[in-house]
């Protein structure tokens, strides 16, 4: 049990799970727009998620600490490291413009962690709302604008309306991380919870469900499609209403990422039925 533990642990802190999250809805992109299967642009998301996320965990982490990591972190530091070679290798292969259009979105993850502002004191992260918005964005934009622009796809309507819910959905997922958040985060970071409050902060995720809702009903004419995302909504909400700041340790970083996932499976039985 406890090396069972220690896998599910180091899956966890080695954002490899969140990377199968940013998966899972690059997949459901490709099934909404019946895309290609592109290898290569799979990989490059991967591989870039996990890189990204560890940068922005431990980049502080290591720079304070190189001299005494613990082994669970020199571990993920030689993971993170090989996934960045894996992401170079794809990165070398993909499109031209797949890989010009990244670049803004690879410099926002960069960013997010780097302080740049007052100073050099400050990065994104530490401007109050900044934080969900900018990770909202590069989600939204890896995991639709990407796909499409890889496939060589018009920029339609259709393609606005998702990017837009896609923005929404992954807002509304940052929100129980916030809320177990709440009694760590400094009291200059004003996150959405701690400006308004855990239960106001609930029913905006709410809204913003709402929201991307009527999107799917917009651009979305098939059930096929329509049912897996009701599931997805519906377990969506039910675990943001249940999220509290005294939550447990995989909560928020197991069962909440674990949504993208399930949707894509889901959407992926209909699809194939």
């Amino acid at each position: 049990m406890k090396v069972v533990k220690q896998v599910l642990n180091f899956y966890i802190n080695a954002s490899i799970h969140v990377a199968f999250a940013v998966y899972a809805l690059l997949k459901v992109t490709e099934i909404y727009f019946d895309l290609s299967y592109d290898k290569n642009i799979d990989y490059f998301i991967f591989f870039g998620t996990i890189t990204g996320y560890n940068f922005v965990k431990y980049a502080g982490v290591a720079k304070l600490h190189h001299k005494s990591l613990t082994d669970n972190l020199k571990v993920i530091q030689v993971f993170s490291f090989l996934c960045f070679l894996a992401l170079c290798y794809f990165g070398f292969v993909i499109q031209v413009n797949t890989l010009l259009f990244s670049i803004p979105l690879c410099l926002l993850t960069v960013l997010y962690a780097v302080p740049f502002l007052s100073g050099f004191h400050k990065n994104l992260r530490q401007i109050s709302y900044l934080k969900i918005i900018v990770v909202a964005l590069v989600w939204a934009g890896f995991t639709v604008l990407l796909p499409i622009i890889d496939a060589d796809r018009a920029i339609s309507l259709n393609v606005v309306f998702l990017t837009l819910q896609r923005f929404l959905i992954v807002v509304v997922l940052i929100l129980p991380f916030d809320i177990r958040d709440v009694q760590y985060d400094a009291i200059s970071l004003q996150t959405i919870p701690k400006k308004i409050g855990v239960e106001k902060t609930k029913r905006l995720g709410l809204m913003l469900l709402i929201f991307a809702l009527v999107l799917e009903y917009l651009f979305a004419t098939e059930l096929m499609v329509k049912t897996p995302f009701m599931m997805f909504f519906f377990l969506t909400i039910l675990l943001l209403m249940r999220a509290e700041t005294t939550q447990s340790k995989y909560y928020s970083s197991f069962w909440v990422e674990s949504l993208p996932i399930v949707w894509w499976l889901v959407l992926l039985g209909f699809h194939n039925f």
